[in-house]
């Protein structure tokens, strides 16, 4: 499910571009855009493939992602939190708010991103943050095309600690905050979709880039499945603060304990399960959501729908969720009662995640 406002928002963006605008042609002398003012994102795309993302679903891309989330959740309706949403405070006011907790290694993407604002001055940061996200996202097979709108203006303050939900906290408080910032509880289970891509360095520093399901280059329902199995140890070194037993144990999947916990909830759990094995359900609440997050904060009637320059990702691969080599459905701890989707399990001997000889769970950065 996702909230009225999330479709308002793609349902106004739709008459935007539908609408008055000629094609113009862009400087590079390759595109046309419904909007001049979108020319400058072909150009950033182009420059963010090639020299940050390298058309990859990688590091880079999945860090990225997790900036788009960070800087446009610093925002508060009850005026608790200081903070205008996604505006790119995350860089402008760097210093600040990469030093809180909960922004731990935020400060990689920060650091990869800002060069572009001097390479390209009429992006903002809010604008480049967000777009970044889209582009980098869209590397990986099978997330859907995300929406942009630009036209964001810079921040003038930054947000305050304590409005970016931390893995250990409890369902009542990370839904209180979502809530607090304009999301419904399935709207952040839409959101949690993008772990399906992510991996973690600092949960446990003994460890680096584990990812969070074992297909994590791929934008698929894995996570929602793997996230439900029993766990058994750590991938690591044990009891670190958000961090909750894996299904895999040593072999190299971590999962934290918020996503434990909101998959267990009764208030969560049967938005969860319904995106196990639905690859099309799981797409369209992730856009839907992330359109929503992307203007958190923002006057929608002043931006500009410039999604034509979002790159069109890699379809998906048409591979059904499994489980886990080793696994079967008696390792399910399901929370929802509605069916569970029948589905089989990977052949042969347990599922394990190769690491390499420096710690690291990614293969491409095996020396």
């Amino acid at each position: 499910m996702v909230s009225k406002l999330a479709t308002g928002l793609v349902a106004f963006a739709a008459v935007a571009s539908a609408g008055t605008f000629k094609r113009a042609a862009c400087p590079d002398g390759v595109h046309t855009a419904r909007n001049p003012a979108c020319c400058v994102f072909y150009s950033l795309a182009a420059d963010l493939q090639a020299n940050l993302f390298d058309k990859q679903c990688g590091e880079d891309a999945h860090e990225v992602l997790r900036l788009t989330f960070h800087d446009a959740i610093g925002f508060s309706k009850s005026g608790k939190f200081k903070g205008k949403g996604a505006d790119g405070s995350m860089i402008i006011f760097d210093e600040i708010e990469t030093a809180f907790g909960a922004n731990n290694g935020i400060d990689d993407s920060v650091d990869s991103l800002k060069p572009y604002l001097t390479k390209f001055p009429n992006v903002t940061a809010g604008d480049l943050i967000q777009f970044a996200g889209a582009v980098g996202v869209g590397n990986c097979p099978g997330a859907p095309r995300l929406q942009f709108l630009a036209g964001r203006p810079n921040a003038t303050i930054p947000a305050d600690d304590g409005t970016v939900p931390e893995p250990q906290d409890s369902v009542d408080k990370i839904l209180a905050r979502m809530a607090d910032a304009g999301f419904s509880p399935d709207e952040l289970i839409a959101l949690l979709a993008s772990h399906t891509v992510a991996r973690s360095d600092h949960v446990d520093p003994t460890i680096q880039h584990v990812p969070f399901d074992t297909t994590p280059f791929t934008f698929d329902t894995q996570i929602f499945l793997e996230v439900l199995l029993k766990g058994v140890d750590f991938p690591g070194s044990p009891n670190n603060t958000g961090e909750a037993l894996s299904p895999l144990g040593a072999e190299g999947e971590m999962r934290l304990q918020s996503d434990f916990a909101l998959a267990r909830d009764r208030r969560t759990a049967c938005a969860w399960q319904s995106m196990v094995d639905n690859q099309f359900l799981m797409m369209a609440n992730f856009k839907l959501a992330m359109a929503k997050l992307a203007v958190v904060g923002q006057n929608v009637f002043k931006l500009i729908d410039c999604s034509e320059a979002v790159p069109v990702p890699q379809p998906p691969n048409g591979k059904r969720a499994t489980f886990p080599a080793g696994k079967t459905r008696a390792d399910l701890q399901q929370a929802c009662p509605l069916p569970f989707p029948v589905l089989s399990a990977d052949a042969g001997s347990p599922t394990k995640i190769p690491v390499c000889p420096n710690g690291s769970f990614n293969i491409n950065d095996c020396p």
